[in-house]
């Protein structure tokens, strides 16, 4: 892996879309399971949600200023959605539908793309950029750091008054953000300010990337992964310290542009990570091959065992967690390709 490519800010903007997977999902195609009720209400509030943003009004210059003049106006119900549950309930498919039945313009991105975004912008431009959307949807919201939550807790403050709506998803009750990972008490008032912009939803149910599905796909040896990689279109060859090396060089919000062209990611000698900050990197590089629907194919440990045991019960858990369950259900769909 030797790519290291310059994304420009417009580019970042542009690309703030629901990911290749969920390009094409609607309300109509979210199918709730019966054994859970709360899927059923979670469209149900999802439609709600709709129908509030064409009572808010635009994020615009124009939009502020009839809100100006017309004070009664002013929605008194949260500006934002929240759905909360486990891995593999379908949140995204709903966020998603959400995002392509709004009115624009509009920006779908995870949470750290956002954070992302802002560091790449800067704070003031973020803030102006945004404030011009009808919608922001965040999946994966999550708070790392008390330098996330100031950041978060002043964009979203600014983009609400602004008149914008917000949607998002979490595996993380948003009154509950940032515990296990810092001294939330110290910033919960940041935290409660956050809360207080959504109305939570509950979203229960199985993860359904491995319902019937094996844990995961046993890894082949160096030889089968060079040999797949030569048979598969578009498929890209690296040893997996190279790539956890080079992810330290390149910025994540640039790590879905690495993925350029590839079809399917083939890795050597996969091995068990100890580091957090390695460990978070292939978090989000995960994400994105995920969302871009690019199989993998491995040799080395099982991908059931990428991170260390101490890191699965730790601040991150939830992280890794995710990042393990998209990684199997791409291990499948690799084993399934060769």
């Amino acid at each position: 892996m030797q790519r290291n490519p310059v994304v420009t800010p417009e580019r970042l903007l542009a690309e703030l879309v629901p990911p290749p997977r969920f390009a094409d999902v609607s309300l109509a195609s979210y199918q709730p399971d019966p054994a859970e009720p709360s899927q059923q209400v979670a469209l149900q509030r999802v439609g709600a949600f709709l129908a509030s943003i064409d009572r808010r009004g635009s994020g615009s210059a124009a939009g502020r200023l009839h809100r100006w003049w017309q004070p009664a106006l002013q929605p008194v119900d949260p500006p934002g959605l929240y759905l909360d549950g486990g891995f593999g309930v379908g949140k995204t498919h709903l966020l998603a539908a959400a995002w392509h039945a709004a009115p624009g313009p509009k920006l779908f991105a995870t949470f750290v793309e956002l954070t992302h975004l802002v560091g790449a912008l800067g704070f003031a431009a973020a803030v102006e950029q945004l404030s011009a959307y009808r919608l922001v949807c965040i999946d994966e919201f999550e708070l790392d750091d008390p330098g996330d939550t100031v950041l978060v807790s002043s964009l979203l403050g600014r983009l609400v008054a602004a008149g914008v709506s917000l949607a998002a998803t979490s595996n993380t009750l948003p009154d509950r953000l940032g515990e296990g990972r810092f001294a939330a008490e110290d910033f919960r008032r940041e935290i409660q300010g956050l809360s207080a912009h959504f109305e939570t939803v509950r979203v229960d149910g199985d993860d359904y990337r491995h319902r019937g599905l094996p844990s995961a796909p046993p890894p082949l040896d160096d030889t089968a992964v060079t040999a797949a990689a030569s048979r598969l279109g578009g498929a890209s060859l690296d040893h997996f310290v190279d790539v956890c090396r080079h992810l330290q060089s390149v910025h994540p919000s640039r790590y879905g542009s690495l993925l350029d062209g590839v079809e399917t990611c083939c890795l050597h000698d996969v091995r068990t990570v100890s580091d957090q900050t390695v460990a978070l990197r292939l978090v989000v590089l995960a994400d994105r091959l995920y969302d871009r629907d690019v199989p993998v194919v491995t040799s080395g440990v099982p991908l059931d065992r990428l991170f260390a045991a101490e890191l699965l019960t730790g601040g991150y858990r939830k992280k890794y967690a995710r990042a393990v369950s998209r990684l199997i259900a791409l291990a499948t769909e690799g084993a399934n390709a060769i």
